[in-house]
């Protein structure tokens, strides 16, 4: 939707014609703060003049380029705890353009708690996310605390969670999940309305269709009997090593490990189980004849497999390697959704993505497939998950789809909201 570009054309009006404000100080994602900024300032005619500093890097760098004049200032966001610290009560930035506001939803992150400190500094704040309920709507909370100190969502999380939630799981006196209560959903999505505003690409753009491919990897019986031993005694012997799981959250990541081919051991050795899913890579590599191929994976294990089985393969390590990508220079590009799946616009190198490893956050798979699946892409977009037969991938996959309906279910009624006011108006 060039969130980007309209932010910085609402922070040149707001400047230039309306001189409402002063400088800016855009928090965003390492990776977004370095180039996705800068690139769109200098890609638009009526955004050239604006100055930008990058306040990255070492201390000294981060210090210097605080000295630059500039009318937008780009900070990776963990760098924030160090900006609120080094101003203090002298903090400068009247406004502040938070790009991912969901990197701060969670409230006990030092990130959110530097912030929470400088807030009440603060006369313009603007959140952009494409995630903002990724898990549950108790994500919401500390992100619209940024916005309105607590004005909508109540001052305090304790408050949130007594006035919209009933505690889930629990052990003891600890909590882990949250269930809404009966209607809280709508009354969250009403108050956040004037506020907030969802728009939902494929309601204003056309975009090429975007097509999901399951591809099913399934072992050989010696292979799952070794799965079906982890997830059942907690602890595997391979290779006179041994792999344990202390807990289930431990187990979890061991099994998704087994089901990508590999996993650590409890010396922190790599075990090989199975090269499934490097071959089914290779059958898409094939199939695609030439065209470039944009891969998530999960694990370090994962990624020196794939270094291994195909040597051409690129990682997504620099502003090189995304302009050689998008130049269609690259036949594989390696990425981990957590640190390429936030602003990086990748669109015009590909439009086939494969899932080599799958996530739980829902906000990693979605913000990872928006880097082909966006504005600007002129083919049809094809994701391939590949998904081990009888694993925790299978679990994960439904996971995500039970969390996406979720997200979409707050987007809308935010959406609803603003078409009801607008029809008001025109009334």
């Amino acid at each position: 939707m060039g969130k980007t570009v309209i932010t910085l054309s609402a922070i040149n009006d707001l400047k230039f014609d309306y001189c409402e404000i002063d400088n800016v100080l855009v928090i965003a994602p390492l990776k977004v703060a370095s180039k996705t900024w800068s690139d769109e300032i200098e890609k638009w005619d009526h955004l050239k003049h604006l100055r930008y500093s990058k306040i990255l890097g070492s201390e000294k760098k981060r210090l210097e380029a605080l000295k630059v004049k500039a009318d937008v200032y780009l900070i990776n966001r963990e760098n924030v705890v160090w900006l609120v610290e080094h101003y203090g009560n002298r903090w400068p930035f009247k406004t502040v353009v938070i790009d991912e506001l969901s990197g701060f939803k969670d409230q006990g992150s030092k990130r959110f708690k530097a912030l929470r400190k400088v807030r009440p500094l603060i006369t313009r704040i603007i959140g952009l996310t494409g995630t903002p309920a990724p898990n549950s709507l108790i994500n919401l909370w500390s992100q619209m605390y940024l916005l309105d100190r607590g004005e909508r969502l109540e001052p305090k999380i304790g408050q949130y969670r007594q006035k919209y939630f009933t505690p889930g799981q629990t052990q003891g006196y600890t909590v882990f999940s949250w269930n809404l209560r009966p209607g809280s959903s709508e009354i969250i999505y009403d108050k956040i309305s004037d506020i907030c505003i969802s728009m939902k690409a494929k309601d204003y753009l056309t975009l090429p269709e975007r097509m999901d491919n399951t591809i099913q990897i399934d072992l050989t019986k010696k292979e799952m009997d070794q799965y079906k031993e982890l997830e059942k005694e907690l602890i595997l012997s391979i290779a006179d090593a041994d792999v344990v799981a202390a807990n289930a959250a431990v187990l979890s990541g061991k099994l998704l490990q087994m089901a990508n081919g590999a996993v650590y051991d409890d010396e922190g050795g790599t075990q090989h189980i199975h090269d499934g899913k490097l071959e089914a890579v290779a059958d898409i590599l094939e199939e695609s004849q030439g065209e470039p191929i944009l891969l998530f994976y999960n694990f370090k294990h994962d990624l020196e497999r794939l270094k291994k089985k195909f040597p051409f393969a690129r990682t997504l390590d620099s502003d090189k390697d995304m302009d050689d990508w998008n130049k269609g220079e690259v036949p594989l590009l390696l990425a981990h959704p957590q640190s390429a799946g936030h602003g990086l616009n990748l669109q015009h190198g590909g439009h086939i993505i494969v899932w080599f490893s799958l996530t739980w956050s829902l906000e990693h798979y979605q913000q990872a497939n928006a880097r082909l699946d966006r504005q600007g892409q002129k083919e049809s977009v094809i994701v391939h998950h590949l998904v081990t037969k009888g694993t925790m991938d299978e679990k994960v996959i439904k996971a995500l789809e039970g969390k996406r309906q979720g997200q979409d279910a707050l987007l809308e009624a935010v959406k609803a909201k603003i078409k009801e006011v607008q029809d008001e108006i025109r009334n």
